[in-house]
């Protein structure tokens, strides 16, 4: 088994917009970055790792039809070391949750729950997307979760739009602080919901229903990340906001017009390539501007390393 099978497998080109939920669940509780901040990171790519290594094993003998190239059907890594992987990285994520407080396991429990449900069962069934969209919600709140458990648990108030300005800090328990984060998760599930329908017609085509549903949930998504929260400064969300929009309603336009295999894996692609902008976007109408343009400097790396792995 060399590394480029492993990569493959993880779909490691895919990884770029996992730290982005952490650093957008951080900013949108009111938070800073912070040692916790960086343990759900760490803890959110395990459990995105797991889920590729659970679904490549669960789907291995659809895989071998559709997809003989993948490593499993092709004999580069055997099911045992998938799921393996899986239940290792599953631990590992669970682990660096627990160091960041109970609230974090909490939150990261339910996570890996979701992962395992839907790469055992329910992606086949019409609660898929939903499950997916649940997954990336849930991934957010730990970021929130376990910021706030390092901060003490005290909500850190919505950053003022001027750079420099003082910070305060609010009264709020860490159960509000994940309540001030549940329209980011929302968001942010609204848009893998959208992505995850188009990807079930990725290896057959044929769906414009589809790309059509998602493309209007761009621009919804697009909406609500552009309008600042508080006294956040308008003009960076906006910008990030468009990106975000650029990214992801230009394929699912194409898939549209032309529902092929070719352009719906493009469309897929793309909207889990705007994963990233969108995370930047949540960051900034929070009012965490530099969240936001750092969340932004993945997108290169992403792109580079997609050309090598493919993120679907």
């Amino acid at each position: 088994m060399r590394p480029r099978d492993w990569a493959e497998l993880l779909r490691v080109s895919a990884l770029f917009t996992v730290p982005g939920d952490a650093l957008a669940g951080a900013a949108s509780a009111g938070g800073r970055p912070n040692r916790g901040t960086a343990l759900a990171v760490g803890a959110s790519l395990c459990l995105y790792e797991a889920g590729m290594a659970l679904n490549d094993w669960s789907d291995r003998d659809e895989d071998a039809i559709d997809r003989p190239h993948r490593p499993i059907p092709s004999g580069r890594i055997s099911p045992r070391a998938a799921l393996g992987a899986a239940g290792a990285l599953t631990a590992a994520g669970l682990g660096l949750a627990a160091r960041a407080g109970r609230p974090a396991l909490a939150v990261a429990t339910a996570l890996s729950a979701t992962v395992w449900a839907y790469d055992l069962h329910l992606k086949h069934t019409k609660a898929g997307p939903a499950a997916m969209a649940a997954a990336r919600g849930l991934d957010l709140l730990l970021g929130a979760a376990a910021t706030l458990s390092a901060a003490g648990g005290a909500a850190v108030a919505v950053r003022p739009a001027t750079h420099g300005a003082g910070h305060g800090r609010g009264g709020g328990s860490s159960a509000l602080g994940l309540g001030a984060a549940a329209p980011a998760a929302a968001v942010l599930a609204a848009h893998t919901y959208a992505v995850t329908t188009v990807s079930r017609n990725e290896t057959q085509g044929g769906s414009t229903r589809a790309p059509l549903a998602a493309l209007a949930a761009t621009g919804a998504v697009a909406a609500f990340a552009a309008r600042p929260r508080g006294t956040a400064a308008p003009a960076a969300a906006r910008v990030l906001a468009a990106a975000y929009a650029r990214t992801a309603a230009v394929p699912y336009l194409h898939a549209a017009l032309n529902p092929s295999p070719p352009l719906t894996q493009r469309a897929v692609g793309g909207g889990i390539r705007a994963m990233i902008p969108l995370q930047a976007a949540l960051a900034a109408r929070s009012g965490a501007g530099l969240t936001g343009l750092a969340v932004m400097g993945l997108v290169p790396l992403a792109r580079k390393l997609a050309r090598k792995v493919s993120p679907t």
